[in-house]
């Protein structure tokens, strides 16, 4: 995958601009505009670091056409309770092309209370953010705006607003 595919990509699912990328990214949105055109000059680090964020991706490896692709590790889930909700950029964990499109992120588990599903202190788990998640699936609930954990979910009324549901657990 190119950065001009990953980027258009980007925006179509997100439905943002050149204009949003760029400000996000701290460039000018022309420049946004040559990445889109295969046009790229050279990339100074700090842009391909808020780049590789905004996208999810190891921007520098897209640059470099190599064939490996990764997604963020971005901090920490609890198999339990009591862990509030933190984005850490803590690395990237590489992924197959097929497993790419599958998860948006990775979380590091901490806690042993879902050893019973296989999922232990220290696992990586790869989560893809959505509204829908079917009652009895494992899966990262944000509680308010706080606190997150990863539990078996079982659906009861107006208690849960977010969800990311696991896909696959790395170890």
């Amino acid at each position: 995958m190119t950065l001009r595919e990953l980027l258009k990509m980007y925006k179509e699912k997100m439905n943002v601009t050149n204009d949003y990328i760029a400000e996000q990214v701290g460039v000018n949105k022309s420049t946004v505009s040559r990445w889109l055109k295969e046009d790229m000059k050279v990339m100074k680090p700090e842009v391909i670091e808020r780049l590789s964020y905004l996208l999810g991706v190891d921007v520098e490896s897209l640059i470099k056409d190599t064939n490996t692709f990764q997604k963020p590790i971005l901090g920490v889930a609890k198999a339990g309770y009591g862990l509030f909700a933190e984005e850490n950029l803590e690395g990237y964990e590489n992924v197959s092309k097929k497993d790419f499109y599958r998860g948006d992120y990775f979380l590091r588990i901490s806690g042993d209370s879902m050893t019973g599903a296989h999922i232990h202190d220290q696992d990586l788990i790869y989560v893809k953010q959505t509204d829908i998640v079917p009652n009895g699936s494992i899966a990262v609930i944000l509680i308010g705006n706080e606190e997150v954990t990863v539990k078996r979910l079982i659906k009861k009324e107006g208690l849960i607003n977010r969800f990311l549901i696991l896909i696959n657990m790395y170890k």
